[in-house]
């Protein structure tokens, strides 16, 4: 049975049809889904919110149709140890009014700039998501970039209401980079001046309209393939766009203004903190959760593993993750160590949850922005303020750059191989591109020390990669990890960490 079926269709829909639509969000996957319209959905429950959400599809391919064809609906499945004791929630989702794909209803994505009571943007494109596209243009339909589509309809709604300033929209980007809000808004500035839309509107968009930085920090793994046909028997209908996440939610917003009356998420419960300085927050967070999951990603899945909890249930990869924690990422946080250390075990907990299963694969996705957001601001840190190697950390890009060994697919654009089979290679064209030509010379599989120096060298010389020539800056790191890269290559991922752990052990 469906999850449209109608009678349970129209039991669901009685409370929130009438609600209007007063969020705009760019993103329609698992992790938002799970998050914030899990959140606006609480909201409304307890008649403090009052409003549903339109969704928009970021890129031509994803999860729209799937979305109107369960008229938005669908169940968010949350697991996780409270008190020692696993526990478990299920939310049916009311808060998702459609999803528009504007590659094929682009009218009806500019018509969204009309809608009156719109007053929220939620958005999550990755982290490549923050960028503008040399191919953004006005009259695009669409424009190719996220900041594009938005500054199209910023600008229409800017023409449509008169430059009313009482219909500015306030922007909440949850792209895992660094003050998210401040680079959307540079961006959309940037492309009104490129433009050449008139100064009236750039001015809207400074008093009108607010562009928060936020830091978001939920673990969701997705739809549980593996549970679904108990699910669908204990739900008593097929649900395809279930969602299964923790427990553990954490949301923190940097905002000019005072918005908690506007968006009471604090009134219902939510573990949200609105705040004038996220970056001690956003730090702890990053580089303690979203890094060790890129520390041990990609070295894990290159050993057979699949999950972060196959990773932790092993002593090499734990004593890896632990060592680096304490050696590396929490030395270089503002915030007191004992606090830091709480939040790290805090986070080794979660990591643990039988509950979840949270995939290497899916961590994979674009991981060199990835690393860039996560992992490199440590690199530089202990290079600058202790004069420090990161050698740990160092394994990881080795093992990056080992994970992005591919060769050419139409359908998949890049695939890896390992042991236990084919692998997709997941990123920006660009990169890809890159990373193939670069492997290329090692077609025969044979991998020198020269061959791994210069693609090491040609690799952290890439600075739209980095933000920097890492060669210049950290002039040891690619010595470092062209040598974990030639261990990795001739005797194998676990094998070389083994040899890494190993030493560094013997030299404390």
């Amino acid at each position: 049975m469906l999850f449209a079926e109608p009678r349970l269709r129209e039991s669901a829909l009685c409370r929130a049809r009438d609600l209007p639509e007063r969020v705009l969000q760019f993103g329609e996957g698992n992790f938002l889904r799970a998050f914030f319209d899990w959140m606006l959905e609480r909201m409304n429950r307890r008649d403090l919110f009052n409003g549903r959400a339109v969704l928009i599809q970021p890129i031509p391919e994803g999860a729209c149709e799937r979305i109107n064809r369960q008229n938005g609906l669908y169940n968010v499945l949350l697991r996780g140890i409270d008190a020692g004791v696993e526990v478990e929630t299920r939310d049916l989702v009311t808060s998702v009014s459609r999803c528009v794909n504007p590659y094929r209803e682009v009218d009806e994505f500019l018509r969204c700039a009309e809608l009156p009571d719109l007053r929220f943007v939620v958005s999550n494109t990755t982290e490549a998501g923050i960028r503008i596209d040399p191919k953004d243009r006005l009259d695009s339909r669409p424009a190719p970039s996220f900041p594009g589509k938005l500054t199209q309809l910023l600008y229409a709604r800017f023409q449509h209401f008169g430059g009313d300033p009482g219909k500015g929209w306030i922007m909440l980007p949850c792209e895992l980079i660094e003050r998210n809000g401040d680079a959307l808004s540079a961006a959309v500035l940037q492309l009104a001046q490129d433009w050449s839309l008139p100064a009236e509107f750039s001015d809207w968009l400074s008093q009108a309209c607010v562009f928060t930085n936020t830091l978001v920090d939920r673990i969701v793994t997705g739809f549980p393939k593996d549970e679904a046909e108990q699910l669908t028997l204990e739900l008593g209908y097929r649900d395809a766009l279930l969602v299964l996440g923790e427990v553990f939610h954490c949301w923190v917003i940097e905002s000019p203004r005072s918005l908690e009356e506007e968006l009471p998420l604090v009134r219902a419960g939510l573990d949200v903190t609105w705040t004038h300085d996220m970056t001690p927050y956003r730090e702890r967070k990053v580089r303690i959760l979203n890094g060790s999951h890129t520390l041990i990603a990609l070295c894990g899945f290159l050993s057979g593993k699949d999950t972060v909890r196959d990773c932790m249930n092993d002593a090499l990869f734990r004593t890896y993750v632990e060592a680096t924690l304490e050696q590396e990422i929490l030395p270089t946080l503002s915030l007191p160590r004992a606090e830091v250390s709480k939040f790290a075990a805090s986070v080794l907990d979660r990591f643990d949850n039988p509950c979840i299963r949270h995939r290497l694969i899916d961590i994979s996705l674009n991981s060199v922005s990835k690393y860039k957001a996560r992992l490199l601001g440590t690199v530089l840190d202990n290079q600058r303020k202790f004069g420090k190697p990161s050698p740990r950390i160092a394994f990881a890009l080795a093992s990056l750059l080992a994970f992005y060994r591919g060769q050419g697919s139409e359908d998949s654009g890049l695939v890896g191989k390992r042991a236990q089979g084919p692998y997709p290679i997941r990123d920006e064209a660009s990169v890809l591109s890159f990373f193939q030509s670069a492997w290329a010379p090692a077609a025969d599989g044979r991998c020198s020390d020269a061959f791994c120096t210069n693609l090491v060298t040609q690799t952290l010389a890439r600075q739209d990669f980095w933000g920097c020539a890492m060669n210049e800056v950290c002039p040891g790191f690619a010595r470092d990890v062209a040598e974990h890269l030639h261990a990795i290559c001739n005797v194998g991922p676990r094998a070389a960490l083994e040899r890494l752990v190993g030493a560094l052990a013997t030299d404390s």
